[in-house]
């Protein structure tokens, strides 16, 4: 009984510790993971990719996605780091963008988008997780969960402790990471509709985009239970940010 307040001050001590303001999201975020670290690890990771999946050669591609990639940068002010650029051959419609300065766009996406528009739509979303400092914040939320969980299964005893630990397990991904992950989403749609206006790309082509993504989708996991938000949820969002914009 003695260790629960204890426990409960080195949480709050953690919590107040780590939180900082993102001026660009306008909310405040838990940030306790190093930003060296999570650049070394993506490092690690982009290294990894380029050993493990085939990169397309195709000259037309490659200066397509560094076209659209460097102009959204720029529109992002990230230009304070040297960026890699890379075409990967796959069948699923796919990009991402690493902290530490890689993009990376599949052939499936390159050939399912219509248009540079549509290219920088995606691109440009994954630049805003970039930006708001997404991957630290879910790390640091996920890392927080998990002691809370140990914590909990120490207090509860070796009988309940496998009981407490899987239900917290549940809870936690339904009731904490998850929603998260869904704002982190439909955070990173607005900022990327605003650097690809700045880029001078059309931010109807957004919703033209998810459009297109959800027609190609076969099936669909409630929304409760799904990292992202439901193509309904996200194309609504985007419609009203679009409109308050003027853009």
């Amino acid at each position: 009984m003695i260790a629960r307040p204890v426990v409960a001050l080195a949480l709050v001590a953690a919590l107040a510790g780590g939180c900082a303001y993102n001026d660009t999201l306008g909310r405040n975020q838990l940030l306790i993971v190093d930003d060296n670290a999570l650049a070394q690890q993506s490092n690690a990771a982009w290294a990894e990719t380029l050993r493990t999946q085939r990169v397309s050669r195709d000259a037309r591609q490659n200066a397509r996605v560094r076209e659209v990639g460097g102009r959204l940068v720029q529109a992002a002010g990230l230009t304070d780091r040297n960026w890699d650029y890379a075409v990967f051959e796959s069948a699923s419609p796919n990009a991402f963008v690493l902290p530490s300065g890689q993009i990376g766009v599949t052939t499936s996406l390159l050939a399912l988008v219509q248009n540079d528009d549509q290219l920088a739509a995606v691109i440009g979303h994954e630049i805003g997780h970039v930006v708001a400092r997404h991957a630290a914040e879910r790390y640091s939320n996920t890392a927080l969960t998990s002691a809370g969980l140990q914590i909990a299964q120490g207090v509860a005893g070796a009988d309940r402790s496998r009981a407490v630990g899987a239900l917290g397990s549940i809870g936690a991904q339904v009731g904490v990471l998850l929603p998260f992950s869904r704002r982190d989403e439909l955070e990173a749609d607005r900022l990327g509709v605003d650097y690809m206006v700045r880029a001078g790309y059309r931010a109807s082509e957004a919703l033209a985009m998810w459009r297109l993504f959800a027609s190609q989708r076969q099936s669909s996991a409630p929304e409760f239970t799904s990292t992202h938000p439901s193509d309904q949820t996200r194309i609504a969002a985007l419609e009203r940010y679009i409109a308050e914009r003027g853009v």
